[in-house]
């Protein structure tokens, strides 16, 4: 493509780093129903392979190995979890006000029902459910976390549906 146009990109996948990788991958496939793509795996840190050396372009020179799977949603978009040996197994303090990735966020018509799931097996509900326009749409949302830390939020429509104007009224 020569001319240079601007149109909007999809989404493809997101990276996370858990302390377990195969907890995190029994978790995020039972309670959140994603597809495994490639179960978890070891990458070695080597120059004559294509991901070894892609690796060492992402990484740098300090690591040896580590453990990564795919996963997907239900519209496709890829999970790509990793688990580094001498990583540190806790969570960062969560901070939205540091610049940086904040959350994702999935959606799921049935908010409770998954809350639920994710409290019983060792996640965190972080707030009440809300509505974003009470008496007027059904529209819900709440900030999470899973077994591991990691905050997500959790949509009960669209994003296009929760935020254009006038959208979907009952």
């Amino acid at each position: 493509m020569k001319k240079e146009d601007t149109y909007p990109r999809s989404f493809s996948h997101i990276g996370i780093t858990v302390p377990d990788i195969k907890k995190a991958v029994k978790f995020y496939s039972e309670i959140m129903g994603w597809y495994v793509i490639m179960e978890p795996s070891t990458v070695k840190k080597e120059r004559d392979t294509a991901i070894g050396q892609m690796c060492i372009d992402v990484f740098g020179e300090d690591w040896e190995e580590f453990e990564i799977a795919h996963m997907s949603t239900s519209d496709g978009i890829g999970i790509e979890l990793f688990t580094f040996p001498h990583g540190v197994k806790e969570a960062p303090e969560f901070n939205p006000f540091n610049t940086g990735l904040f959350h994702f966020c999935v959606q799921d018509p049935n908010i409770e029902l998954l809350i639920d799931k994710i409290v019983a097996h060792g996640g965190k509900q972080r707030m009440p459910i809300r509505e974003y326009y009470p008496n007027d749409k059904p529209y819900k949302m709440c900030y999470v976390e899973d077994p591991f830390g990691i905050v997500f939020e959790i949509y009960t429509h669209s994003y296009e549906l929760t935020y254009s104007s006038g959208a979907y009224t009952e």
